[in-house]
């Protein structure tokens, strides 16, 4: 299967090319025709499987051949639970969008809202949002959605993780009625089950099981360790297997913080990011992680919810995670587009029962080493 026969145009084709798609992932695969064929969808698909790609890129489509936003008003909009992971999704459309010739924007909270509201003036085809900013945004009258075509709510767990439900419901009562609507969460709780009837229209269900989430091409290991020892055996597999980029998570932000001055005290200059950071410091710090001035990045799951990183050889948890879905969520950076990668897990004994969770949504036993 190509991406041609799921009836993309050629330009979103290109587009995904110049990505590093060489075929559709699963998700994309069933996703993408019928999103074209107008469907309301609810997917339930990990970060890591494609997921972005399999809504932009028929969105891109679809807005292309759609009148143009008249001033202030939006027509596809998407709606993010964080500013990092809207930061990502805009690039994504800008990247697949690249030969399409359509206006967007991303709006976030954090940061001064007026040149967010001079980027809206014009109206735009697509625009990613988190809930807080695009809500006060529509208070100010800087933005109308009586023109929106397709609505996106992404990482709906997450909003609900997050408690926005009531930013959802105020933000449904102002959509139009008449839409498409597409929702994707990584699990489809009773609770998300229950949102998705208020927001769909005879959904297309597609759930992607945790054998078609696991990248085939990332080698996942573990090592059993005491606590107290951990840093020092990062230290040695960072000297040993000289990556040139090495993502490694942690489960708190005080313990990203303490573990980037441990790695500089050893000789390997590190750094972070996390909730309690500025925009700006996160954006920077992801900016030198990618252009590999900074070879390793320590971050939370929240923090790097969408961080996209191409060719990542490996993934690290310092800390196993506690929820089982946010393992999957941190291997998904490497072996991407079809690319190998790494994922090495150091656990000690307070975590085995994460590890078993873990094993148990997998379906396999991660290999010790």
């Amino acid at each position: 299967m190509n991406f041609k026969s799921l009836g993309l145009s050629i330009e979103v084709q290109q587009a995904l090319t110049v990505a590093g798609y060489q075929a559709p992932t699963p998700v994309q695969s069933k996703t993408i025709p019928a999103i074209l064929k107008g469907y309301d969808v609810l997917v339930a698909a990990q970060t890591g499987t494609g997921k972005t790609a399999s809504f932009t890129a028929p969105m891109l489509d679809i807005l292309n051949k759609a009148s143009p936003p008249s001033s202030n008003h939006v027509k596809g909009l998407i709606l993010s639970p964080t500013r990092e992971l809207a930061v990502q999704l805009h690039q994504a459309i800008i990247d697949y969008g690249r030969y399409s010739g359509l206006r967007s924007a991303v709006v976030f909270g954090g940061v001064k809202i007026n040149p967010q509201m001079m980027s809206l003036r014009k109206g735009v085809h697509l625009l990613v949002a988190t809930p807080g900013r695009l809500l006060d945004l529509q208070r100010q009258n800087a933005i109308a959605f009586d023109q929106l075509e397709i609505f996106v709510l992404d990482e709906a767990d997450k909003m609900m993780n997050l408690g926005f439900r009531a930013e959802i419901n105020k933000l449904l009562d102002i959509l139009p009625r008449t839409r498409q609507t597409l929702m994707f969460s990584a699990t489809l709780s009773p609770e998300i089950k229950k949102l998705s009837k208020t927001m769909l229209q005879e959904p297309v269900e597609i759930a992607i099981t945790p054998n078609e989430i696991a990248p085939s091409k990332v080698k996942q290991w573990l090592v059993a360790v005491d606590k107290k020892r951990k840093t020092e055996l990062l230290v040695e597999l960072i000297k040993e297997k000289k990556w040139p980029q090495t993502l490694v998570f942690t489960n708190t932000k005080q313990g990203a913080d303490r573990l980037v001055k441990d790695l500089s005290a050893a000789g390997n200059e590190a750094c972070a990011i996390h909730g309690d950071k500025s925009q700006a410091v996160r954006l920077r710090n992801l900016q030198l992680f990618k252009t590999r001035e900074m070879k390793i990045l320590i971050a939370t799951d929240l923090a790097s919810r969408g961080l996209d990183i191409e060719e990542l050889p490996v993934v690290i948890n310092f800390d196993l995670p506690k929820v089982a879905e946010d393992y999957v969520h941190r291997i998904g950076r490497t072996g991407r587009a079809g690319e190998s990668g790494e994922a090495i897990s150091l656990v000690s004994a307070d975590e085995f029962e994460y590890l078993r969770k873990i094993e148990q949504l997998l379906r396999e036993i991660v290999p010790r080493e």
